[in-house]
């Protein structure tokens, strides 16, 4: 496609867990459609590649980052923290980590428009960070918002909200006109439909050990929730087979297919949904 003529859409990487590969396939897929985008949105772990992405950083070092880091070094089971700040995790190391990856910029330094996505517990209503609402924030900050599962991560306060993760908002309040100029938007989320495999037990902390499999269960049925017609044409959705949003002991060969699995459903989907008018503009 001559790039003169590329169809720009928004990008919403909605939700996905520690399954970050899938969305890096998504956004390979869309490069090799032909397809560009000037405004990406991030939700939940989905807001780590967005983040990335928007910083300028290519999909093969994505690619390479993400079969190489260790997911389970973010992962607490500080009971203590839990009571104290309402997560097993402090996501301190998360968001020192996250912001090395991004040199320390915030939404003003970005190129490309990016809008991560938060939740208000208070009000049940989005929070979002942009260029636009919070120039000077670092980006990584307001990843770490959107990452937040409820007890594995804490709440954090950010002016009059109580944040926790983005996913836990309905799906429609994701379709929406990002771009301010009704460029079509398309949501790719992340769904299991298998049970995934048993959670190890330790013989010290239990509580934690059924802390995560309460949270891994949640998540879990968030990403079945049943979407309507009217979503649907805007969504491409992205089986994941048995992988939770929390497999954070992940093998290279997990990563990868997971990669394969966002890049193939991209390229063999969106093309039909574009060509028929199928997507809509908000």
């Amino acid at each position: 496609m001559d790039p003169a003529v590329r169809q720009c859409i928004v990008p919403v990487l909605a939700g996905g867990g520690t399954r970050l590969p899938a969305h890096v396939g998504v956004l390979q897929a869309i490069g090799e459609l032909g397809y560009s985008y000037q405004h990406i949105v991030g939700v939940s772990g989905g807001s780590i590649i967005a983040a990335l992405a928007a910083a300028g950083t290519d999909c093969e070092t994505m690619r390479t980052l993400f079969l190489d880091v260790d997911f389970s070094v973010f992962l607490g089971h500080s009971l203590v923290n839990l009571l104290l700040r309402g997560g097993l995790s402090s996501g301190v190391k998360f968001e020192q980590w996250m912001n090395e990856q991004l040199q320390g910029k915030r939404f003003a330094d970005l190129e490309t428009h990016l809008s991560i996505v938060a939740t208000d517990v208070r009000s049940s209503q989005p929070v979002v960070f942009s260029r636009d609402t919070t120039p000077d924030l670092r980006v990584a900050q307001a990843v770490l918002y959107s990452i937040s599962i409820p007890l594995l991560f804490p709440f954090h306060h950010y002016d009059d909200h109580v944040l926790v993760d983005g996913s836990i908002l309905s799906e429609d309040s994701l379709i929406r006109d990002w771009a301010g100029d009704r460029t079509p938007v398309v949501c790719f989320r992340l769904r299991d439909k298998q049970a995934p495999d048993p959670h190890a037990h330790r013989n010290i902390l239990p509580l934690a050990d059924y802390l995560l499999m309460l949270i891994r269960t949640f998540m879990s049925t968030l990403s079945r929730e049943f979407l309507s017609e009217a979503l649907w044409v805007n969504t491409v959705l992205i089986e994941c087979e048995g992988l939770s949003p929390l497999e954070f002991h992940m093998t290279p060969e997990q990563k990868s297919h997971l990669f394969e699995l966002g890049y193939r459903t991209t390229l063999d989907i969106l093309p039909l949904k574009l060509a028929h008018g199928r997507i809509t503009a908000p």
